[in-house]
């Protein structure tokens, strides 16, 4: 066995191999202290992340009932006036009571309203009551203008009365009661995705190590980042508005990095095992170099993430900021949680039979596409291009009520005012007038000699501090947020007949947005892909490699975004997925895909390209990286990115509106980035270009030459009396550097990444 461990190095290298031999050498670095700590005091780190789960699970939840529907433009017009509008505002919230099932003469339905309206009067909080009937007679909506918020839940248990008194149906809506089956059912949907998607990643994960003990730990380190990322959002709830929508998303974030990372920590492990390293060693070692990739992966998540600071609406830098946090928190528990879970369990994870092979199906992928490198690489670029195609057709909303299933109370009552009560319709686009009401009532009607305006009216007036004002109340022809009605907004804004106005609404809202993501969209888009460059020529050296490797991403995302508006604007396989088209996308929701689908899609780029530059600088020819690189990085990459795309799957299966468009085209984006680009597009371009993938100017390559990094530690042999022959690999080049390193056992089982 040490002469097999030894076989063709030079004198000094077996004197240096016999020495660590006798006396092992601790690894250096700060990932290789942080595993040896965390496996030599692995009884006390578990300890830490059952607390930290127990505490997550126990209050984090709460986060669910501290988040609410708050998607604005921050200090846009349309935000402005509508919290004047509630400052202003007499109104209040109203409770909306759909009572149908029965006519509205019927006896027994008009005593029940009766009673409930005479007892309603008397509960303190409610202001003003009004009883609509529908044009045909065949309901009626009971609406109750709250003056304050805690009486909501007495009113709604009177009003629900009226169907056990009458026998008619009852339905509440209204704003609060949307709020709080947002909320209700946003933690539905999470837990639901969690149980859809944890039970199918384990069976795949034991069918990728072929035991329970190895599939299970990545499960245990994901359950650790999901009680810490409800901590963390529950702590963010105290100091910043946080959207119920955000919740769900970066608790996908979480629970989809928390198993790629131990994914590949355990894959790794497996590996030094199978060269004949002891638990430590293995943990020791896996730890500095898998580390090292976790933690590089999670820096370019949270660079991706960090763009969403330079717009200004609340929802984009919550999601920044939970984002950042919760990657944190995942690539903790990936550098200390789950190192310490293998030392308890180290010796029940059976090591791989045989080491990474040079020859397989991924090699052989890349050989045929080398062969017709240009046509492969047109082809996919066509194809991604043409996926990305509907996008630039896509219709920005507001959804609202209608990112509710139409089951739902808030959501019936909503369909129904549209359908049959138009005395009780929102006006498509509000006008708040700073005068009085007779100034703006003639403002009105030089609103109603627009073209596309079908009213104009003043819907209430008042002061307030000696300020007069009044809203005024605006219905356009078409949709109440088409483009008709966008550009009503624009007309408005334009032309404000002298007075002081603040447009407002849904059609408004989305025209903010818009603005927003035009005007500052380029500037977050500049310092995603600055920050990006700038970590991918450290790692590679080149500016040719960083280029195209953020060209194919986005190209990958445009993919995604198109399949997105086909399914949720098209209406493509609505019945499958179980949701009603709105013939829009949610106005937000494409930001959120892009930014985390860079990151995502980057980290992927990331682990192969590391893995072709190591390849290459060791002596390899440029085709015979690509193809070494692909095949050994092939196995472990195409299961964690068939793990993340199941974990997003199971979130689409929720039933709120906003997430199902979010997971769907997350899982498109990683499947698209690990089939089309990285088997196909990345072998054809990097074939094409051949050694100018590692162009550089001279002074960059300085640069690089004593500031760049190395994705991959370089770890010293193993001692002799630990080796493990596992299956010789294909040699370097002569001459190529580390030739004698090479050939050593230690050579002959890569590590995967």
């Amino acid at each position: 066995m040490g002469q097999l461990g030894h076989r063709g190095l030079s004198c000094p290298e077996r004197k240096q191999g016999l020495l660590m031999h006798q006396t092992p050498s601790r690894l250096r670095g700060p990932f290789a202290a942080l595993g040896r700590f965390s496996f030599r005091h692995r009884k006390w780190v578990a300890l830490a992340w059952a607390v930290l789960i127990a505490i997550g699970l126990v209050f984090g939840t709460k986060v669910f009932n501290a988040a609410a529907p708050s998607a604005k433009a921050a200090g846009s017009e349309s935000a402005t006036g509508s919290a004047l509008l509630s400052q202003y505002g007499t109104s209040g919230d109203a409770l909306q009571a759909l009572v149908s099932g029965k006519s509205a003469d019927d006896p027994a339905v008009k005593a029940a309203v009766s009673s409930a309206e005479s007892d309603l009067r008397t509960m303190p909080g409610v202001g003003s009551i009004s009883d609509t009937r529908a044009q045909n007679g065949s309901s009626q909506i009971v609406s109750v203008q709250l003056s304050d918020a805690k009486a909501l839940n007495a009113a709604s248990q009177r009003l629900d009365r009226i169907a056990t008194d009458s026998g008619a149906s009852v339905k509440l809506g209204g704003d609060q009661v949307l709020a709080q089956q947002v909320q209700q059912q946003t933690k539905s949907d999470t837990e639901t995705g969690e149980l859809v998607a944890l039970p199918i990643t384990l069976v795949v994960m034991v069918l990728i190590f072929g035991g329970f003990v190895a599939a299970g730990l990545p499960l245990i380190g994901a359950i650790g980042s999901v009680a810490g990322a409800l901590l963390a959002l529950l702590g963010f709830t105290q100091i910043m508005p946080m959207d119920t929508s955000v919740l769900p998303i970066t608790t996908v974030l979480g629970l989809g990095l928390s198993i790629d990372y131990a994914l590949l920590v355990v894959n790794r492990f497996r590996e030094e095992r199978s060269k004949g390293a002891t638990i430590e060693q293995a943990v020791e070692r896996t730890s500095a170099t898998a580390g090292r990739t976790i933690a590089f992966s999670a820096l370019t998540v949270a660079v991706a993430l960090s763009g969403l600071f330079v717009l200004t609406s609340p929802i984009f830098h919550a999601v920044a900021a939970a984002g950042v946090s919760v990657v944190v928190i995942t690539v903790l528990s990936g550098l200390t949680l789950v190192p310490a879970l293998l030392g308890f369990a180290g010796k029940k994870i059976k090591p791989p039979k045989q080491g990474v092979r040079d020859k397989g199906r991924f090699a052989w992928v890349v050989r045929k596409v080398r062969r017709r490198a240009l046509p492969v690489a047109l082809a996919t670029v066509a194809l991604l291009i043409a996926a990305a195609a509907p996008f630039f057709g896509a219709h920005a909303q507001s959804l609202g009520t209608q990112t509710l299933p139409t089951s739902f109370g808030a959501r019936t009552v909503a369909d129904a005012i549209a359908a049959d009560y138009p005395t009780l319709q929102n006006p498509d686009v509000t006008v708040l007038v700073k005068g009085d009401a007779a100034t703006a009532d003639n403002y009105a009607k030089h609103i109603e000699a627009l073209p596309d305006v079908r009213t104009a009216a003043v819907t209430e007036a008042g002061g307030s501090g000696g300020t007069a004002w009044a809203a005024v109340g605006v219905h356009v022809t078409g949709s109440p947020q088409g483009a008709t009605a966008q550009h009503v907004v624009n007309e408005l804004r334009a032309d404000r007949d002298g007075l002081t106005t603040w447009v407002t609404g849904d059609a408004a809202s989305v025209v903010d947005f818009q603005h927003e993501i035009t005007t500052r969209g380029p500037w977050a888009l500049g310092l995603i892909v600055a920050a990006t460059f700038a970590l991918l020529f450290l790692m590679t050296g080149s500016v040719v490699v960083p280029i195209k490797a953020l060209v194919m991403n986005l190209l990958s995302l445009g993919a995604a975004l198109g399949v997105m508006t086909l399914v949720f604007q098209g209406g493509w396989f609505s019945g499958f997925l179980g949701f009603t088209p709105t013939g829009g996308l949610e106005a937000w929701t494409p930001v959120l895909v892009f930014v985390f689908s860079f990151g995502l899609s980057m980290d992927y780029e990331v682990f192969l390209l590391s893995r072709i530059k190591e390849l290459h600088d060791e002596g390899y020819s440029c085709a015979r990286s690509v193809e070494l690189g692909v095949q050994r990085s092939g196995r472990i990459i195409t299961s964690a990115a068939a793990l993340m795309v199941i974990v997003f799957l199971g979130f689409s299966t929720g039933r709120m509106l906003d997430i199902k468009e979010i997971g769907l085209a997350l899982a498109v984006a990683v499947l698209v980035d690990a089939t089309l680009v990285r088997m196909l597009l990345v072998p054809a371009t990097m074939s094409m270009l051949a050694r100018i993938n590692w162009w550089a100017p001279p002074f960059l390559r300085r640069l690089h030459a004593r500031y760049g990094f190395k994705e991959h530690a370089v770890l010293p042999p193993l001692p002799v009396a630990a080796a493990v022959p596992v299956q010789r690999a294909e040699a370097a080049p002569s001459g190529a550097r580390g030739t004698a390193r090479e050939t050593t056992d230690e050579r002959m089982a890569l590590p995967v990444r």
